[in-house]
């Protein structure tokens, strides 16, 4: 027997958003807060101009979580029209490194396009030359139990 939960305990169903616009990517932002992914799981293709992670994000939405302990899932985080990528603080040859997002933000330029920025723990960032926001945060598998089986707690 698994200790993974799953989708009918909750009747919740997996999250499949998109977000067009800065208050959209406010609300991924605040669903991939605490998201972890080892640096491996980052791709660019920038022939298709896409950028995806595949994150284990903490499912801040759980309204089941009075029942069953603290949940992370399986998402995929993709932004289209990204036209350059660059990034601080991550050494990219450490194929061990696992990033934990903080927040995802947008800086404006003209004609809707500018900058998404993933800030990570640790001072590092990811930053992301747009054409304009077009992102998509998917859950890809059932959700399982936290390793920690805690909720994460952020300094005030």
């Amino acid at each position: 027997m698994t200790d993974d939960a799953r989708f009918e305990d909750g009747r919740e169903a997996p999250l499949n958003l998109g977000a067009l616009d800065t208050d959209d990517l406010q609300v991924i932002s605040s669903l991939v807060q605490d998201a972890v992914f080892p640096i491996t799981e980052m791709r660019w293709e920038a022939r298709a101009r896409r950028f995806a992670l595949l994150l284990n994000r903490f499912r801040w939405e759980d309204a089941g979580k009075e029942r069953h302990a603290p949940e992370r899932v399986q998402a995929l985080l993709s932004f289209e029209g990204v036209l350059r990528v660059s990034s601080q603080g991550i050494d990219r040859s450490d194929t061990d490194m696992i990033l934990s997002i903080l927040s995802v933000s947008f800086d404006a330029g003209e004609d809707g396009a500018g900058h998404i920025t993933l800030t990570l723990a640790g001072d590092g960032a990811i930053r992301l030359t747009v054409e304009a926001i077009d992102a998509t945060l998917r859950d890809v598998t059932r959700p399982y139990v936290a390793p920690s089986k805690t909720v994460p707690e952020h300094d005030t």
